[in-house]
């Protein structure tokens, strides 16, 4: 017999339910049904969740954990930061802000050109590769992207290309700044999966003068096209969040960036200041000790 069944059929107090499922133990409160409950609730709302083209790799699982009767995303064992804000550019499907690829890009519209260099196809970014050999130093991050089909309800893009690149641990930008225009670390290309996701492998970016901390990326439709910056879909940023950010330039060699955070807000940037980076704020899990991780849903006009 069913759990509506036992229930009713002992003439017991009106059925309690929550989301139309009645309540396996119908004297305890909601967030106290057991893992059984809590685990069908979960998959109810992933699938929901991939309807809205909302699910992110990387932050998702943690947005939905923080939506379980009585759960939130400290629970699960693992830091997340700003985690409603990183999914801001998914929930509506808003196509992501396009920004500027800043005087850096290393694209080949401004000087040097990185992406028709053998060997940039890669996940680990932090060395220089060719004929350089210099690493980036710095506390380790992965960073997830997933591409996503704005014209299609934010379905995965598979097969898209993603050329990422952003400052080392000193503020410098490799092929550009003084001291590592030998060097191309930092900088890198991937095609997304069946999933529209990348990841890079990369230490956390310093705060330069004048810029609250971000990443760059363009979005291209393939590899092929990802070989020149005019075919690009679209070019923008992550903002990473003041929490985060707090925490690691208090390690060792970002001290610099402690200084030139107190001198901007994301309110006051060039970039994000319009909206306060509102669909370009990553979602951090992780920590230092164990690894950081940001990620970012991209949807894009193909």
């Amino acid at each position: 017999m069913s759990i509506r069944d036992r229930i009713l059929a002992s003439n017991a107090i009106p059925l309690r339910t929550f989301e139309g499922r009645p309540l396996a133990n119908q004297n305890e409160p909601v967030f106290d049904q057991g893992l059984a409950f809590d685990l069908e609730t979960v998959m109810a709302r992933r699938q929901l969740l991939k309807l809205m083209g909302y699910a992110t790799a990387g932050g998702g699982l943690l947005a939905l954990a923080a939506c379980l009767p009585g759960g939130n995303a400290a629970s699960s064992g693992v830091a997340s930061t700003s985690a409603a804000s990183g999914s801001a550019g998914t929930a509506d499907c808003t196509t992501i802000p396009e920004e500027t690829a800043g005087p850096y890009p290393g694209d080949g519209s401004n000087g040097p050109d990185v992406l028709n260099q053998s060997g940039v196809v890669r996940k680990d970014i932090r060395a220089s590769f060719g004929g350089a050999s210099a690493v980036a130093a710095g506390i380790p991050l992965l960073i997830n992207l997933t591409i996503q089909d704005q014209a299609k309800g934010c379905a995965p893009m598979a097969g898209a290309a993603i050329y990422a690149w952003h400052c080392d641990r000193e503020g410098r930008y490799s092929l550009y700044s003084q001291g590592v225009t030998g060097e191309n670390y930092l900088r890198g290309v991937q095609a997304t999966d069946s999933n529209g996701l990348v990841t890079f492998q990369s230490i956390f970016p310093a705060c330069y003068s004048g810029r609250w901390p971000h990443i760059h990326f363009e979005v291209y439709p393939n590899l092929e096209q990802a070989a020149s910056a005019s075919g690009k879909l679209a070019t923008s940023q992550i903002a990473m969040p003041k929490d985060i950010c707090d925490q690691v330039y208090a390690t060792d060699g970002y001290s610099q960036s402690i200084q030139n955070l107190g001198q901007v807000s994301l309110q006051s940037d060039m970039v994000f200041g319009d909206d306060g980076g509102a669909h370009q704020l990553g979602t951090i899990s992780g920590n230092i000790a164990s690894g950081l991780q940001v990620a970012l849903a991209v949807p894009v006009s193909a």
